[in-house]
């Protein structure tokens, strides 16, 4: 299993500017071999046979991959000497991203989906590097421990509260929850965001948890997502939706205008922009707590959780589209999701079309518009809130899945195998 913490850095003033002029290098080496990449791509994209009668050929070069272009790293810190500061596998990191970005936009991902035509980076956007690895003693055994009384007050680092990155230093860094025992250091990453910098750590467990054997009729539920609810279970609870990007509307149209009645490339246009930038991580800080404090309440009542699967990427190009990303469901259900899975439990997806004009009691179809908040069926009489009677269909839409069969059909033959069994020792 593998999961993330990230940590804030407190690095000196000294090591801010080698964060910066580290991240500045490999910004232009990353724009470099893309740009090595786009140049064979652009002279041998067209087949010999593909092109014109009467057309010049130019000399064929090998394709640029991983490996041709990792050997280019000790020619670059010979000719340029102020590579060999930073650390060689943060510098083949860079190789391997470029890599990455490209072969997704030629041959797709796992799933065959591709991406946008890789985009050369400023130097503002190229924010983060990485260690690919890294060695058990980087953190001390006291890693995770709070501070004494005497440190907080004098706010010196102790061993507890000190990591040491390689050819980089000693880093003072702010521990708020302690690496779990058996877990093991993969990677590190260094982020600079627009209220600092932070350290993400990538932890390994061989541990894998396995999905409960059974599970409790009682403890499933679906959940509607909406826009004017945050979801609705099918017990009828009702999580509201806090509109943390709304809410702020009002501050980042204050920062907004100054910074466009500031000259452009002046100190002060800059002060102003990084004053959006903390706004707009607050609003995000907000939202993700909210997802994880969610998430969490619905897996510590429920073994299994189902919820439409939808297209949020269609949804976010609609007239509802600020409100779309405000509410972040993409970010919830995958949250959702892998909190599940570290847990033992399950999250299904369901197919989402007609769950609010179906009749959740006896199933016949009755048409609302999207302002009828209110389901009343003239069949059977059933009447309920709309939001609350998706859950419901949602909920008896997982009820055939092969999972929950298969669970089923495993709980029933060891109930009847343990009746055997019994029977057996009393005779």
């Amino acid at each position: 299993m593998r999961t993330a913490y990230q940590y804030k850095l407190r690095p000196t003033a000294k090591q801010a500017i080698e964060i910066d002029r580290w991240l500045a290098m490999l910004c232009a080496q990353y724009n470099y071999l893309l740009a090595d990449r786009f140049d064979w791509y652009e002279r041998n994209r067209s087949s010999i046979n593909a092109c014109p009668l009467v057309c010049h050929i130019p000399e064929l070069r090998d394709n640029p991959d991983y490996y041709s272009q990792k050997k280019t790293l000790p020619h670059l810190k010979k000719t340029h000497p102020w590579y060999g500061e930073i650390y060689s596998q943060v510098l083949q990191d860079i190789v391997k991203r470029v890599k990455v970005t490209f072969d997704r936009f030629l041959k797709g991902d796992s799933n065959g989906k591709r991406s946008g035509k890789p985009r050369f980076k400023p130097r503002d956007r190229y924010r983060t590097f990485t260690y690919p690895q890294m060695k058990d003693g980087c953190l001390p055994s006291g890693f995770g421990s709070s501070p004494s009384p005497e440190t907080a007050k004098t706010g010196t680092a102790s061993q507890g509260n000190l990591i040491t990155l390689p050819m980089f230093g000693i880093v003072k860094v702010i521990l708020h929850r302690p690496i779990p025992d058996g877990f093991k250091i993969k990677t590190a990453s260094v982020t600079k965001k627009a209220d600092g910098y932070y350290l993400t750590l990538s932890l390994e467990d061989t541990t894998v948890p396995n999905i409960k054997p059974d599970f409790n009729a009682d403890l499933i539920t679906g959940i509607d997502l909406g826009l004017k609810e945050f979801l609705t279970t099918a017990n009828g609870d009702v999580v509201p939706i806090p509109q943390h990007y709304r809410k702020s509307q009002k501050r980042l149209r204050v920062i907004q205008k100054r910074v466009s009645r500031r000259k452009k490339g002046s100190n002060r246009r800059k002060k102003a922009i990084k004053q959006v930038a903390k706004q707009h991580k607050k609003v995000a800080d907000k939202r993700k707590d909210f997802h994880f404090k969610t998430a969490n309440n619905l897996l510590k009542k429920y073994d299994v959780v189902v919820h439409e699967d939808l297209n949020v990427k269609g949804l976010s190009s609609s007239m509802l589209a600020r409100s779309v990303h405000d509410a972040g469901w993409s970010s919830f259900l995958s949250i959702l999701t892998t909190k599940a899975e570290n847990a033992g439990l399950l999250v299904i997806a369901v197919n989402p079309s007609g769950t609010s004009q179906y009749c959740s009691n006896c199933g016949v179809k009755v048409p609302k518009k999207l302002h009828e908040r209110w389901h009343d069926c003239p069949n059977c009489g059933c009447s309920l809130d709309r939001d609350h009677n998706a859950a419901l269909n949602i909920k008896n839409r997982a009820v055939g899945h092969s999972v929950l069969k298969a669970k089923s059909l495993l709980s029933n033959s060891r109930i009847v195998l343990e009746a055997y069994t019994y029977c057996e020792a009393e005779v």
